[in-house]
């Protein structure tokens, strides 16, 4: 039932009452209730109402990030297809030659096996491929609320975690200390890392190509490489990363995601990246099993 329905039910209820003249006391406290009931509907459709927004907001964060992988997972698949055309136009081409002439058939029955073999194999890890990147989107997205999604870019490339950070939300304004809005995003992203303790997380500091003047940064190389120490050092000693698996690194404004010559394509420059890469044997492993302990712990520093 829709808010106007509901109210001019309640309106309807109140002109009878008006015109209808005088009513007996019990036929008054009956229209009461059921004022009363319909109020008390109305205000639980509005509530749900709500709830439904926030909700709505939540899922449609979660579908970029799935309309992202599937857009990825649709070049995958036309990458699969053309391998599965050569072989087979190899095995059309031992077809040809058996025909023509003294081609083993124990042996090309050994080819066609080893052929769909390997086109199994294919299929097999594009299938692993795709639970993995779904695995780790849904780990990183549930925890982070809409406002934090504004300033966090996320992507899973061959299952490789990009988590892209904008220097306003990171950094105090014009400088490479984090701010404290920062401190819960990081410490969300930190869970993440320690969940997968097998992971290497390389931090990248970038920046927009207007020069710095700072007595102590000499240009925007110093700038980005000091904004990824920082992060890198906020992990080890506020979140209790390991240290050996932290990377960080500077690459100043020459790595762009956008062009530099307007405010918006600058803004989207100056950023840090943080990617979390799997090793080879745990990148399968990922798929079988996600963390059993869901509230790893986090130290805050």
């Amino acid at each position: 039932m829709s808010n106007r329905i509901l109210k001019a039910s309640l309106f309807l209820i109140i002109s009878g009452i008006l015109f209808s003249g005088c009513v007996s006391t019990k036929k008054f406290t009956a229209l009461q209730e059921d004022y009363n009931s319909l109020n008390s509907r109305y205000q639980t459709v509005v509530s749900q109402h709500q709830n439904t927004q926030i909700e709505l907001a939540a899922s449609q964060a979660r579908v970029k990030s799935l309309e992202e992988l599937l857009r990825q997972e649709r070049a995958n698949n036309a990458s699969l297809k053309k391998s599965l055309a050569s072989l087979q136009a190899t095995l059309d081409k031992s077809i040809t030659q058996n025909t023509q002439g003294n081609i083993n058939i124990s042996k090309l029955v050994d080819e066609i096996n080893a052929s769909n073999r390997y086109i199994q194999h294919l299929v097999n890890a594009k299938n692993k491929s795709d639970s993995l990147n779904i695995i780790l989107i849904n780990n990183l997205t549930r925890s982070l609320s809409r406002d934090e999604l504004k300033d966090v870019d996320i992507k899973v490339l061959k299952g490789v975690v990009y988590i892209s950070l904008s220097d306003n939300m990171l950094y105090k304004s014009g400088s490479y200390e984090i701010s404290e809005r920062a401190g819960e995003v990081l410490r969300k992203i930190a869970k993440i890392i320690l969940d997968y303790k097998d992971y290497d997380v390389l931090v990248e500091g970038n920046t927009d190509n207007v020069p710095i003047h700072r007595p102590n940064i000499r240009n925007n190389w110093d700038l980005s490489a000091l904004r990824a120490s920082s992060v890198v050092q906020a992990l080890q000693n506020d979140y209790g990363v390991d240290p050996k698996r932290l990377t960080a690194g500077g690459r100043g404004e020459y790595n762009p995601v956008a062009d530099n010559d307007t405010e918006e394509g600058r803004t989207r420059n100056r950023r840090t990246e943080i990617i979390i890469t799997p090793k080879l044997d745990q990148f399968m492993e990922l798929i079988e099993q996600a963390p059993k302990n869901e509230e790893s712990s986090v130290t805050n520093g």
